[in-house]
């Protein structure tokens, strides 16, 4: 791990993406209700918070830190045929909070397709990306592209 002893505490936050490619027929079902394990989205909502206050026990040098706040937001679109996962987290720290919230957009997803498995084994998680981030030593950062 990086010795941030020396650092400075600031405010820090940071968003992240995931997105899934998934049938509409599929798509109807979550909206609906229809998948038989429940509600998708709640699950997977839980879940990513679950993920973002987990991540330095699943990803080896990351610092554990004292989360102040997770949002999680799902948007879908029968034209494209896509769940979007939207992360942000923040802390008050040493250390930035970018693996946090793509952990949490990634174990989102997964849970998405889980949950999904036994009607439509076809689903995609496609990307997972950083879209911004705030504080510390390296500056902001903001994704130009979409996705």
């Amino acid at each position: 791990m990086v010795d941030v002893t020396e650092k400075e505490v600031t405010s820090r936050e940071a968003s992240a993406r995931a997105r899934l490619s998934v049938r509409p027929e599929t798509l109807k079902l979550i909206n609906e209700g229809g998948i038989s394990k429940g509600d998708v989205f709640g699950v997977a909502r839980i879940a990513a918070i679950l993920a973002a206050k987990k991540t330095s026990e699943l990803i080896p040098l990351c610092h554990p830190l004292e989360i102040t706040g997770i949002e999680v937001d799902f948007t879908s679109s029968f034209e494209r045929g896509e769940i979007v996962i939207e992360t942000k987290v923040r802390t008050v720290g040493r250390t930035g909070v970018e693996m946090e919230a793509m952990t949490a957009a990634a174990i989102g997803a997964l849970t998405i397709y889980d949950m999904c498995k036994g009607v439509d084994k076809s689903i995609v998680v496609e990307e997972i990306s950083l879209q911004a981030k705030r504080g510390g030593k390296s500056g902001d950062f903001q994704r130009h592209s979409s996705i």
